[in-house]
């Protein structure tokens, strides 16, 4: 029985490890040919949050800063964004945090941290400095 076991197995197919066919490698989604850096966000009073909005595609890998000089004490919030994506980790000075979820964030002085995270839900959200009203302080991000 057991040689039987033995040349059914070895008649199997081979798999290839170096790819799947998407071609993203052992690391599947998380492989580096997937991941994208988006532009920082910036935490700093009177100063825009970002340049321009985000397009993110469903299914990418992304990593972006978030820069606070310590201008003021804010917050970023974005909690429907937060649930449209996966987040890998989260970076503070070398500290990695891997959380089920995030609602918001806040500087109270400066400092930077880097997320990486999966774009999952498409959609249209944003993130913002909570108390906010100006087009400057939002940042708008959709998912396709």
């Amino acid at each position: 029985m057991l040689k039987q076991l033995l040349v059914a197995a070895l008649a199997l197919p081979s798999v290839a490890l170096a790819d799947d066919d998407n071609g993203f490698g052992l690391a599947g989604i998380l492989s580096a040919s997937n991941k994208q850096d988006l532009p920082p966000v910036t935490l700093s009073a009177g100063i825009p949050l970002a340049d321009a909005p985000w397009v993110l595609k469903s299914g990418t890998y992304y990593e972006f800063e978030i820069q606070g000089d310590g201008s003021q004490e804010l917050a970023l919030v974005g909690p429907e964004f937060f649930r449209a994506i996966w987040i890998d980790e989260i970076v503070v000075e070398g500290l990695e945090i891997r959380p089920l979820g995030l609602d918001s964030i806040e500087f109270d002085e400066a400092g930077e941290m880097e997320i990486g995270f999966v774009a999952i839900k498409p959609g249209r959200y944003y993130m913002k400095v909570p108390g906010s009203t100006g087009e400057t302080q939002r940042l708008e991000i959709t998912i396709k």
